[in-house]
């Protein structure tokens, strides 16, 4: 089986989808693998050292795809390479499904296996392929790391002879995978760490970690299967963002996590509350590469309102590339593993299992996925 890797085709992309060590696995697993001349540039990985661990080296890139029985990126593919893939060929990478209806009908027409690492199950079973959870992890530690960068304060009490410095107060809105490693790293630096989430269930998780949990009443609320925060009525979200008013404008650092799965990320901190924080504050806004949490963030840039530094950095997970990519190897390599044949020595791909039927986006030249195949007339 011939496994392909190319290069990302987003030039501000610096995680890369698989390392050295993860070639090394699928080659010893009796894979042929190719990747595309410079994979590894943005981290400083010579084309030798994937030479080095069994993979032949492609300049071409067309005819790279056009010669793998699997892809394996990061990114979501153009749409003008979907015809140069293999027919029966199976791609996996971010696909960005809810967005993406031409790109689908694309993959399905050009009869490739598409596999959508967002739609990944949240299973105990699949934990170790979730890339959207290992990515978001390191978008919460770096978050943190920028807010410290940006703020003109230090995180720690520090007792000096000159007087006591009081601790920076960070409120982390959103405690999912992302909010709960910037409670961590915020409560590691030393802060004092206030946090909300609209699911009850997270509070014990809060509270582990040190951090206070601020509890508003909004009725109803709960999570999808996926783990995600069901979205708000607009009753709910006006008693929440009265609350949370109050926490940003006693907090030196805000971070905002907050998002529905396939949705635009819900505005949760308004321009008023922005207002009524303190000049040199600072905002990061994790959910800004999918709509933005903040009234005012802008994506890929940092702006600053009434004295207020609002950061709308795209591709937080890539601040900390390195270990994104390694994260990154393991899912995709993880994924493999748990789909190889040692008598074939080759992924199968399994249609009746369930980490399958819930990432498997297209096959045989339809779209199969039932949240994203055409209905049917007449059924609903």
């Amino acid at each position: 089986m011939h496994i392909v890797i190319p290069k990302e085709n987003v030039k501000t992309e610096v995680r890369v989808p698989m390392l050295p060590a993860g070639v090394d696995k699928l080659v010893k697993k009796g894979a042929a693998v190719t990747v595309e001349a410079g994979l590894g540039a943005s981290l400083g990985i010579a084309d030798a050292e994937y030479a080095k661990a069994g993979a032949a080296v492609e300049k071409n890139r067309k005819k790279l795809l056009a010669a793998g029985d699997i892809v394996l990126r990061l990114r979501k593919p153009e749409l003008k390479e979907v015809a140069g893939l293999k027919k029966g060929s199976v791609h996996i990478s971010y696909l960005d499904p809810f967005n993406e209806p031409a790109l689908m009908a694309a993959m399905a027409k050009q009869k490739v296996s598409a596999i959508s690492m967002e739609m990944i199950p949240r299973s105990t079973r699949a934990q170790k392929l979730d890339a959207l959870s290992s990515q978001a992890s390191l978008a919460g530690y770096a978050a943190v790391i920028l807010a410290a960068e940006q703020l003109a304060k230090i995180f720690p009490m520090m007792m000096t002879p000159a007087g006591t410095i009081q601790p920076s107060r960070v409120f982390v809105i959103g405690a999912g995978v992302a909010g709960l490693q910037a409670i961590a790293t915020a409560k590691r630096l030393g802060a004092k760490v206030d946090a909300f989430d609209t699911r009850p269930v997270a509070k014990n998780d809060v509270l582990s970690l040190g951090a206070k949990f601020v509890e508003v009443d909004l009725g109803e609320t709960g999570q999808t299967t996926q783990g995600y925060a069901k979205a708000l009525t607009e009753e709910q979200l006006k008693k929440q963002r009265d609350v949370m008013k109050q926490y940003c404008a006693q907090a030196d650092v805000v971070i905002t996590t907050a998002q529905v799965f396939g949705r635009k990320a819900p505005v949760i901190v308004t321009k008023e509350m922005v207002a009524a924080m303190r000049p040199g504050s600072v905002v990061v806004d994790l959910a800004v590469e999918t709509g933005g949490n903040v009234e005012g963030a802008v994506l890929g840039k940092t702006v600053v309102k009434n004295g207020v530094r609002i950061v709308g950095v795209a591709n937080m997970p890539g601040k900390a590339a390195v270990n994104a990519s390694q994260m990154y190897t393991n899912n995709l390599t993880n994924l493999l593993e748990e789909f190889w044949s040692k008598e074939s020595k080759r992924f199968e791909l399994k249609l009746d299992d369930d980490i399958i039927k819930g990432c498997l986006i297209t096959h045989a030249g339809a779209v199969v996925h039932p949240t994203f195949a055409p209905k049917k007339e007449g059924v609903k």
